[in-house]
């Protein structure tokens, strides 16, 4: 990656941006999804009490409907990006957000909350639908793995701060300030985007909305063994994560009890990612998706083991935790975008539609598992070790199928 603002390296298909404004631009609205996940994490309490939520595994309800939202818009925002182009789509869907947010801030009802969350949720489909599909516009194989690398190195600074972020805000206002400040959010991001970002697909290779097209779209993409053996595996290791932040909260206020320090130590674990992507970044054109990837779920098994047994033998002080959680982190970053990667790299001639597939099977699955993990939450680490142990247990065997037994080596594309 050392020549990676090399002229022949960048794509002129975001022309007038700049190699690194395309990267902070594709960053910043990917960005849109883990702030409106995160900072809402240190008011789940608060929004408890407005509302007199008894059981405090409903909260994560906050969380997931908007994941809900999220997977569930993905299957229309690719097909109709690939009709429509990308701007109208993600404009679209950015504005969805941000009123969607103006919705929460004045809900009057849980039920309310929940519904302007899922609606969140769905405007940020569009958000990582398009990124997803630009990207893959503008660049193949390793080079669109560094590309995605550097965009998740950029935009995970958001759920490393964001905890903190929302906790300074309920310092100065109540919850519902946070969605103002979401919304705030999502305006400058979508001006950026406005002023800014080029359409990325030429009129000539958007697709028909007839069903019998978006049906064959849709078989190709999920008869595809590599894309569909990688959605499949990304929303299991996807789960255990998903599990992870539903029930960060109540793991660490209620069995570690560090109240309003939670937010610092959340953020000290989400550095796992960050130093993932920026690793990746650099390592994948040297030494290739499938080696990163490959080796970083195997770390992931080895993480989910041990957490297991120091569990079972009741031996999970808080710095052992706090450590085999940012190993998780470190390993998932090391997966995620060569995951992506390799599901979209047979798919570039219907991207937009690959990408919703893609988003919406690894969304729903890693939300399905993480709800079941996450509302099994008993006041203790049981059941989150468990459920980690059993999805990545899944996801190691999706792959050893779709890679035919044969791991870290590439079958075909010398750039996997």
């Amino acid at each position: 990656m050392s020549d990676v603002n090399a002229d022949d390296w960048v794509s002129s298909g975001h022309r007038p941006m700049r190699f690194p404004e395309f990267v902070i631009v594709i960053a910043s609205i990917m960005a849109l999804n883990p702030l409106a996940m995160d900072m809402m994490l240190p008011a789940l309490p608060n929004i408890g009490a407005a509302f007199k939520i008894p059981v405090a595994n409903h909260l994560q309800l906050v969380l997931s409907t908007f994941l809900i939202g999220f997977g569930a818009g993905q299957f229309i925002m690719g097909p109709l990006s690939d009709r429509f182009g990308r701007r109208p789509v993600l404009l679209g869907g950015m504005t969805v957000y941000a009123i969607a947010s103006v919705l929460a801030i004045a809900a009057p009802s849980f039920e309310t909350l929940l519904l302007a969350r899922a609606l969140q949720g769905f405007g940020t489909a569009a958000t990582r639908v398009i990124a997803t599909s630009i990207v893959r516009d503008c660049y193949v194989g390793r080079r669109m793995a560094s590309v995605m690398s550097l965009a998740m190195m950029v935009f995970i600074a958001v759920p490393v701060v964001a905890p903190s972020f929302g906790q300074a805000v309920l310092l100065v206002s109540q919850w519902r300030g946070i969605f103002v400040v979401l919304a705030l959010y999502g305006l400058l991001a979508l001006a950026w985007s406005v002023l800014r970002l080029p359409e990325t697909l030429p009129e000539s290779e958007r697709r028909s909305l007839a069903p019998a097209d978006i049906l064959s779209a849709f078989r190709q993409t999920l008869t595809n063994r590599q894309t569909i053996g990688y959605a499949m595996a990304a929303g299991s290791v996807m789960g255990a994560l998903f599990a992870y932040v539903f029930s960060a909260q109540q793991v660490f206020t209620g069995i570690y009890h560090l109240g309003h320090y939670f937010p610092l130590a959340f953020a000290a674990i989400a550095t796992g990612v960050a130093i993932a992507g920026f690793l990746n970044a650099r390592l994948v054109g040297r030494l290739g998706m499938r080696v990163i990837s490959h080796g970083a779920l195997t770390l992931y098994a080895v993480v989910a083991s041990i957490l297991l047994i120091t569990e079972s033998l009741n031996m999970l002080p808080l710095a052992l935790f706090m450590a085999l959680s940012a190993l998780m982190m470190f390993s998932f970053g090391m997966m995620v975008a060569n995951f992506t990667a390799l599901a979209m790299e047979p798919q570039g001639h219907i991207a937009g539609t690959a990408s919703s597939l893609y988003g919406s099977i690894t969304t729903l699955i890693g939300i399905a598992i993480g709800m079941a993990i996450g509302q099994s939450f008993d006041g203790t680490l049981m059941p989150f070790s468990v459920g980690f142990f059993l999805s990545t247990l899944a996801a190691l065997a999706i792959v050893l199928v779709v890679e035919k037994g044969r791991l870290f080596k590439p079958h075909h594309h010398p750039t996997a």
